[in-house]
């Protein structure tokens, strides 16, 4: 493509939101015949009509309907990534308020984080340690970090972590004396530790997938707890299998204290993403902040 017909393109797509050559010539700032002369060339490039004007209005065409909703979000995103540079421009400073888990502060953002406010003074931050999914644009935060399947579809999503995936662990004593589950169905015939959810308020259902075959099972067991660190204590003193990040477990593996079970029943899934609303111009401190978690593997 031509360096012009990027210019013609833009002149289009004013007109196609304006509905009107003069209101577009107007917010171009040049004149309506030249408007004309730029359609009317992009139409003969083309070869296909994109615009029908009549005495009193401006109409699209299919195709250059087809055209503008083409046009609107590249254009968008060209206008996002020169506000980005714009602010990178500025002194980073101001407040960030971010909602996340405890997991994701401790493993992803804390080292981003403690580096960033030791270079760039003028910038504070307040992490709100949750596990409920709140709306972050009624709560008044900046930005969430949650698993990527978490994030709802209307907020932009930037990838701040590797793909992950959960482990089924217990102590050596605990599978000594009741044996090894096979397949996640089995697991209803052994000791679990089950976690209240902090939103809903119900029991998580342990999830498995293999080979495109997914189970979720209903554990049953002698505790339940809403915290993963009390999980943990009392798998590894052999009270009961816990289910767990798998990150959360890596230690305690390589010691030993915990063995792993049903890993082939584990797939991975996507890991932490720093998310917030559409926005035109994002502030310094902010930009900062995502180039620094995005995740590049």
């Amino acid at each position: 493509m031509r360096r012009d017909t990027l210019g013609d393109l833009a002149v289009f797509l004013s007109v196609a939101e304006e509905r009107s050559f003069t209101r577009a010539a107007a917010a171009l700032g040049t004149s309506q015949s030249a408007i004309s002369q730029i359609v009317r060339r992009l139409e003969a490039a083309m070869g296909v009509k994109l615009l029908t004007r009549t005495t009193r209005a401006v109409a699209l065409t299919a195709a250059g309907e087809q055209l503008a909703s083409t046009l609107r979000p590249a254009f968008d995103d060209i206008d996002a990534r020169l506000n980005a540079l714009t602010a990178l421009a500025e002194k980073p400073s101001g407040a960030l308020r971010i909602t996340t888990s405890k997991h994701a502060a401790q493993t992803v953002l804390w080292p981003v984080l403690k580096r960033m406010m030791q270079d760039y003074p003028d910038i504070s931050v307040e992490l709100s340690l949750d596990g409920h999914l709140i709306d972050i644009v009624a709560e008044r935060f900046d930005a969430g970090v949650r698993l990527g399947e978490q994030v709802a579809k209307d907020m932009i999503a930037v990838r701040i972590g590797p793909d992950m995936r959960m482990a089924v662990v217990g102590a050596p004593a605990y599978l000594e004396r009741f044996g090894r589950p096979a397949t996640p169905h089995e697991l209803t015939r052994h000791r679990c530790i089950n976690l209240r959810l902090p939103s809903a308020g119900g029991l998580y259902a342990w999830e498995f997938e293999k080979e495109d075959r997914a189970v979720n099972v209903r554990v049953d067991g002698p505790l339940i707890v809403n915290d993963v660190e009390m999980m943990l204590q009392a798998a590894q003193d052999g009270l009961a299998l816990a289910y767990v990040l798998e990150g959360q477990v890596t230690a305690h593996l390589a010691s030993g204290r915990l063995v792993r079970v049903l890993e082939d029943w584990c797939p991975y899934f996507p890991g932490y993403h720093l998310y917030y609303p559409d926005r035109r111009q994002l502030p310094a401190a902010f930009t900062l902040l995502i180039n620094a978690l995005r995740y590049r593997p």
